[in-house]
Order: C-alpha cells, then sequence, then structure tokens
C-alpha cells in the first residue's frame, strides 16, 4: 500500500462527500413535486406523457396497487427484451449480421437486465446486434435504475406519511425518475465520456493491420459505447458494451474517466440518504445512515488495498515487489494503467453497489480480496448499494436495529416517531431471509451436480466452491459481475441448467424482496405519529450508527460465514500452507 493510493481514496471520497446534499436535495425536490431547474423544459412533456398514456398523476396507490404496477411494467419490459433477442438477426442496425439469441440466453439475459443485474454469460461485441443493446439492454438500464429509485422513495413515503393508505403513485414517480434524473443526468455523463474517447457510432466493426504483422488484421469493435456506458454506470447497472467491461479502453480510457464511473455508481446512491433525512425532516437520521455505509465501504476498501498490496503465492516467475517500473503486489487480472488502488478501489465499490462493472478480474484477487468484494455481496447490497435498492435495503436493517434496541430497553420500538410492531418484523426477516435461502440452495444444487455445476468449474478446490457461490450471490443481489473462471458455456447442458438458473436467482432476489419493502411502507404509513419520549432510542447519533454497523455485520455476514470458511477462507490457508491447486 502506498500514500499515494489513499490520497486516490481520500479524494474520491471527498468528492462524494460533496455531492450528497446537493443530489439529495434535488432528488427530494423531484419526488415531492417541487419545482426544480428543469421545470420549464420538462413539465410540459412530463404533462404530454400522462394524457397520452392515460395516467391520473394526482391518483395514489396503495402498497399493492403499487407492487402491481412494479411487477407488471417489469413484466411486459422484460417480455419485449426478450423478444427482441431472438428475432435481431432480422431487424435493422446489425452491421455485424449478429444471429438470434439462443432461448435460453434470451431469457437469462433478459432476466438480468430486467433486474438491475447486467449479468453477461456471453461476449456482448460479437452477440448483441446494436438495436439489442440500444432498444433492448441500455433502455432496461433506464427501466430498472427507475424502478429501484421509486420502490426506495416508496419507503420513505411510508415512513413520512401518517394514517393514510397510499404510498404514491408508480407511473408518476417512474417517469419523473426518468424524465428528471436518469435522462439528463446519463445525457450530460456520456458527452464527458465522448470527450474522453469513449466511442459513440453505429459503424461497422474495423478491419485493421497489425502492426506486429501487417499481413494479419485485427477486427475493431465499435458502436453506440458511450450511451450504454453512462447509463450502465449511473443507473448502477454494471453490464458492458465489451466482454472487458470497464478494463476496455473504449468504455474507460482514461484515469478521468476511471474516476468519473467510480464516483456515478455512488453518486444516487449516496444522495438518497440525505433524501432520507430530508423528506423525514430528521437530517441527523440521513446521515448517520451514511455514515454507517461509509464506516463499511473504508473498512472494505482498506482490506482488499491490502490483501491486493501482497504478492499472490500463486504467481510465479513475475516481479511482486516494488521497483521503479513495477508497482507492489498481486497485478495479475489488473490493468496496469489502474494499478493495485484503483483496481481495489473499483472492485469495493462495484459490488458495494449492485453495479457489477469492473475494471480488474475478481477471480485474479488473492482468496482474501476475493472474499471481501463476495462479502460485500452478500451483506445485502446496502453499502450505497444499487440505485434505490441500496437504501431500501438498508432501511430494513435500520429497522431490525431500532427493534433491537428496543428489546434492550424493555420498550416498544419506534423508529421516527412509528410504532414497530410484529408486522413490520415479519416484513424485514422475509426480505433478510430469501436472500441467503435463494444463494445458498442454488450453490448447494450445482456444486452437488456433477453433470450439471461442475463442469463449469475452470479451478478446482475451495476456488471452485467460490465461483459458483459468487455467481448466485452475484445474481440474487442483481450486482451482475462474476469470478470469470466459472466457464457457463462449457457445454451445453451446463448452460442451459446454468443460464435458467441464474434467470430466476435475478428475478427472486429482485421481485421477491421488493414485495417485502412495499408491505413494510404500505404497513408504516397507516400508523400514527408518536412523539418521542425520554425513552425514546435515537436514530441520528454515532450510537445508533455503530448500531447499524453491528446488525448488518451479524445479519448479513455471519449468515454466509460457513460458505465463505469452505471457499476463500480455506484457499489462503491452504496457500499459506503451501498447497496449491
Amino acid at each position: 500500500m502506498t500514500a499515494n493510493g489513499w490520497l486516490q481514496f481520500a479524494i474520491y471520497s471527498a468528492i462524494l462527500l460533496a455531492t450528497v446534499r446537493p443530489v439529495g436535495i434535488y432528488l427530494a425536490r423531484v419526488f415531492e413535486g417541487e419545482r426544480t431547474w428543469l421545470d420549464p423544459v420538462l413539465r410540459p412533456i412530463e404533462r404530454l406523457i400522462y394524457r397520452l398514456s392515460g395516467v391520473r398523476a394526482d391518483q395514489e396507490m396503495n402498497w399493492r396497487e403499487y407492487a402491481f404496477a412494479v411487477l407488471s411494467f417489469s413484466a411486459v419490459s422484460m417480455l419485449l427484451t426478450y423478444v427482441t433477442e431472438r428475432v435481431q438477426h432480422m431487424l435493422p442496425f446489425n452491421p455485424q449480421g449478429l444471429a438470434a439469441v439462443g432461448p435460453d440466453l434470451a431469457w437469462n439475459t433478459a432476466a438480468s437486465f430486467t433486474t438491475n443485474t447486467n449479468w453477461q454469460s456471453y461476449t456482448p461485441e460479437s452477440t448483441m446486434s446494436y438495436l439489442t443493446q440500444m432498444a433492448g439492454l441500455a433502455t432496461h438500464n433506464f427501466f430498472s435504475a427507475a424502478v429501484g429509485i421509486v420502490v426506495a422513495i416508496a419507503l420513505i413515503r411510508g415512513i413520512k406519511r401518517t394514517t393514510t393508505g397510499t404510498i404514491g403513485n408508480f407511473w408518476v414517480d417512474a417517469t419523473r425518475s426518468l424524465l428528471y434524473v436518469l435522462i439528463p443526468g446519463s445525457l450530460i455523463y456520456a458527452l464527458l465520456l465522448i470527450w474522453q474517447g469513449v466511442p459513440q457510432n453505429l459503424h461497422g466493426y474495423t478491419a485493421a493491420a497489425t502492426l506486429e504483422q501487417p499481413s494479419q488484421t485485427q477486427t475493431i469493435a465499435q458502436g453506440p459505447v458511450a450511451s450504454q456506458e453512462a447509463i450502465k454506470m449511473l443507473g448502477t447497472n454494471g453490464g458492458g458494451f465489451f466482454n472487458a467491461n470497464s478494463a476496455h479502453p473504449f468504455e474507460n480510457p482514461t484515469p478521468l474517466s476511471n474516476l468519473l464511473q467510480m464516483l456515478s455508481i455512488f453518486i444516487i446512491p449516496a444522495g438518497l440518504t440525505y433524501t432520507l433525512g430530508r423528506m423525514t425532516r430528521s437530517p441527523g437520521h440521513g446521515w448517520a445512515v451514511f455514515a454507517a455505509m461509509f464506516i463499511l465501504f473504508t473498512a472494505g476498501f482498506a482490506t482488499v488495498y491490502w490483501a491486493e498490496a501482497h504478492p499472490y503465492l500463486l504467481v510465479h516467475g513475475a516481479t511482486q515487489t516494488a521497483t521503479a517500473t513495477a508497482p507492489a503486489g498481486n497485478m495479475e487480472g489488473k490493468e496496469v494503467r489502474f494499478g493495485v488502488s484503483q483496481s481495489a478501489l473499483f472492485a469495493t465499490i462495484t459490488t458495494d453497489a449492485s453495479c457489477g462493472a469492473v475494471n480488474g478480474v475478481h477471480d485474479s484477487f488473492t482468496p482474501l480480496g476475493g472474499m471481501v468484494v463476495l462479502a460485500n455481496i452478500m451483506l445485502g447490497e446496502v453499502i450505497f448499494g444499487g440505485v434505490g435498492s441500496g437504501l431500501y435495503g438498508i432501511l430494513i436493517f435500520v429497522v431490525q436495529a431500532v427493534f433491537i434496541a428496543g428489546l434492550m430497553v424493555g420498550r416498544t420500538p419506534e423508529y421516527l416517531g412509528k410504532k414497530i410492531e410484529s408486522y413490520d418484523i415479519k416484513m424485514c426477516m422475509l426480505y433478510v431471509l430469501i436472500f441467503p435461502l435463494i444463494i445458498l440452495s442454488l450453490t448447494a444444487f450445482f456444486v452437488l451436480s456433477p453433470s450439471i455445476g461442475l463442469p463449469a468449474l475452470t479451478n478446482p478446490g475451495p476456488h471452485g466452491l467460490t465461483e459458483i457461490l459468487y455467481a448466485y450471490t452475484s445474481g440474487a443481489g442483481n450486482n451482475g459481475s462474476a469470478f470469470a473462471g466459472l466457464n457457463i458455456p462449457a457445454n451445453p447442458t451446463t448452460q442451459w441448467w446454468y443460464n435458467v438458473a441464474l434467470g430466476w436467482d435475478m428475478l427472486i432476489g429482485r421481485f421477491l424482496m421488493m414485495i417485502p419493502v412495499l408491505a413494510l411502507a404500505g404497513n408504516l404509513a397507516l400508523k400514527k405519529s408518536v412523539p418521542p419520549s425520554p425513552g425514546t432510542f435515537p436514530v441520528n447519533g454515532s450510537l445508533f450508527t455503530i448500531l447499524l454497523v453491528g446488525v448488518i455485520l451479524i445479519l448479513g455476514a455471519l449468515t454466509f460465514f460457513p460458505a465463505l470458511s469452505l471457499g476463500p477462507i480455506l484457499e489462503h490457508l491452504l496457500l499459506k500452507s503451501g498447497q496449491v491447486f
């Protein structure tokens, strides 16, 4: 570890902190229907959309109606994406003449982009046409991000409101999320990326003679990259236009583009913590939640950076100590231009958020470095998390922390004036239990299936277990990154089973966990507000932040500790004893 690496972390953190308040205020104004600086241009467009679609902006929904709207909108858009993939060979904007996507892969990809996961069991530049990339996948990047944001806003409304059965109108919230937040943000961001050298065109791929052997040609893929890249990062989607994702120089060409990409992953999730405080009239609570997230983020980065700054015992014949021309530590799977510090920071950020974009190969990390990025997802993607999903995920832990605090002092738990009762805790526990159930069940099934799960492994022993565990954790957590050693297209049978299972893994991890969140929001909105008393546990101070961090670690990390013990922890101990695989 170097002073320069920590300085880069400090600069990133300072810039992120500076954005929290202005972004949070803007988001609150958007979703509370207040005037914004974009209103003169966008308000007429918004009214026109409602008029054409028949939406009554003044008619709100209860939590069941809101959930039905979320599910129906996502189901229809998923079906359209599936059809687009299956018939892309008959559609325009396919200059490479790419074939139709197979049924199991089309299912997996449609489920992946609908759930904000962006797991990619294919090589994008040789599988998806420009039209599929734009009309199918990029639009889903907008839609899935909007769904996550509005569910978080619905939960905040449930906390804020009293004795009412409604939590907002999904169609209004989704429209405002797209129109006022994601589209203008992505437009500005895409222009910045184009300025940095990211391609944006509809040209066919370029055939170029190589410098080493001019008689040979190299096919250079290109296309509408910048527009895809912008919403990929801002919406915490993560699916790359190229297989190498943000390690590819056409997706992430410069140090500035790397900084912008890391910042754009956290900017909305971090801003939503201030939105929480502003909308509930408790700004201190918003900062306390932000502090808990930032503590876990810092601890994760420090551990990954420390682990990757040490030599990797499996790498032989390469210098892993600092020299005048080489950095210290494990550089396998990392871009030289980013080095250990920026690779560790990017990996921590992308797994803290449900983004999944990568500028290095997580499979090549040391066992402890790989364990941390895996554990980040296992915590429930609540360390800032995905746009919206990170906030509503951590609010589930907030309610549980308040409940535990109430039990410790023998009082009925209260959260921002609302009494926390059995129904609220049941919804929280349902949310918490679904996540490990789907991950561990599918992992166990594929590990114990020699003809289905094991042929995809390229590494034996505990590392192979980690590859399968990471895949289903990434899917259920809607992250989308992978331990790239899992070779799913190893054979047709293996490919079919993994594609189908991962599709269900992603859908359950997204939508089955959203329903308890909306049910909690609806129940909280029905409650009366009670004034705080001397025995009320404050949720806007450092003590609450410490309790929240503890609850997240106990409920999140310890659930998966046995699985981690058989995977990366065992691999680390075996490597230290001299055993390799």
